[in-house]
């Protein structure tokens, strides 16, 4: 069986329907929580990086540590998928930047998929407009040799990929309605700047997360191939 590590960056936004998904290509998964739980010494074979409410830009040494290491990885050739926090720290790990976006989006939103997108062997399967679930302030540049695969009104880097093994999503598509719950309790205050309610976004949850979870297994399925 090969191994897949999770890195978490918070108990409460875990790999979701990804685990279920890696499961069913006979992945077995180790979740980290950094920095309480050191960085391995080696790669695995599939390395996923979640969210948090922290910044990629903050000063902590930890996430030096981290950018290294999935830079490094992803010079190795594994595959790397980044969620959020996690495709900002891809992006400046590969020589872009992590700023203050437009607006905090969170909840379900529009994206399209780009031109580019058209050629990649899976965002090339999705619809030309699709809803995902959000949860972020920042936003990020394209780093230099990367491909944008999905933007939005206020946020041009939705989605990139980076080499052929290397995908980077500022949305959620792992997201279950018990981690939207948790994230509605946990970052309380991004919902009343938002200005909406925890039962808003629970009931517009359970209309995207279906097709959010559709698009998740065949992303993992092309990663994990």
């Amino acid at each position: 069986m090969k191994q897949a590590l999770c890195l978490q960056h918070v108990p409460f936004e875990g790999p979701g329907a990804f685990r279920r998904a890696l499961a069913d290509r006979h992945h077995q998964i180790d979740t980290r929580l950094v920095p309480q739980r050191e960085l391995p010494a080696a790669f695995p074979d599939f390395l996923l990086v979640m969210g948090g409410p922290m910044s990629v830009n903050d000063p902590d040494p930890w996430i030096e540590k981290e950018l290294l290491f999935i830079r490094h990885a992803i010079e190795a050739g594994i595959p790397v998928l980044g969620v959020c926090l996690g495709s900002q720290f891809m992006a400046k790990a590969l020589g872009g930047e992590v700023r203050p976006g437009p607006r905090l989006e969170i909840g379900p939103v529009p994206v399209t998929r780009t031109v580019e997108a058209d050629a990649d062997a899976v965002f090339g399967t999705f619809p030309r407009d699709f809803t995902v679930f959000q949860w972020h302030g920042e936003g990020l540049t394209l780093p230099p040799g990367a491909c944008v695969l999905a933007s939005s009104e206020f946020y041009p880097v939705q989605a990139f990929r980076y080499g052929d093994r290397a995908y980077g999503l500022l949305f959620h598509l792992e997201l279950e309605i018990d981690g939207v719950a948790a994230l509605c309790r946990e970052c309380a205050t991004d919902v009343q700047r938002a200005e909406t309610t925890t039962e808003a976004l629970l009931a517009s949850a359970a209309h995207v997360l279906p097709e959010c979870h559709r698009l998740a297994d065949r992303l993992i399925a092309h990663l994990a191939s």
